[in-house]
């Protein structure tokens, strides 16, 4: 155990950091500031100083969706290496078995739950076929950049350019 004295307080700097990593991961996990303060019974504003002082990078908030592509893996490394902040992306065969293995009540709420996570995002970067463009252009709006890989329905993977998906991503983050 490591303990610091300060003053007439005995502070243990290991729960400290215990808390301060729970906090982040419960963050990190999609509660707000006001909720983890509430949970771990401390002030809101010492959960927003804490993020204060590990900020590195303020700006928009991206999400990278897609399907079917066949390079989806590298794609993935793209994104991350710029900084995108939430990536789904899937080839045929992943979004086949991601559709097989829920019932249709687990799929529609797995589903609810992603739309619901992603409008929180400045940005959304969809990458499919016509049809599926314009389904989330209508739900997410103007924060979608469309990015059409062929006419609907697709039954087979779609290469997509990882360079085109570099820049773009760089320009997204420089416009914030």
């Amino acid at each position: 155990m490591n303990f610091i004295r300060i003053g007439d307080k005995v502070l243990s700097a290991e729960r400290i950091h215990r808390t301060v990593d729970h906090i982040i991961k419960l963050r990190q996990e999609g509660m707000s500031q006001q909720e983890v303060a509430d949970r771990l019974g401390v002030d809101r504003t010492l959960v927003s100083r804490l993020e204060s002082l590990g900020e590195i990078r303020k700006g928009p908030q991206v999400a990278l969706i897609g399907f079917p592509v066949a390079n989806a893996r590298e794609l993935t490394d793209v994104a991350r290496a710029g900084g995108v902040d939430f990536i789904l992306l899937m080839n045929e065969k992943e979004r086949w078995r991601f559709v097989e293995e829920k019932n249709g009540a687990d799929l529609i709420n797995h589903f609810m739950a992603l739309i619901s996570q992603v409008k929180g995002y400045d940005t959304v970067i969809f990458i499919g076929s016509d049809m599926r463009i314009k389904l989330v252009e209508a739900i997410l709006g103007p924060k979608v950049i469309s990015w059409e890989i062929g006419i609907s329905p697709l039954k087979e993977d779609r290469w997509v350019n990882p360079d085109q998906l570099r820049q773009l991503v760089v320009q997204l983050k420089n416009a914030g």
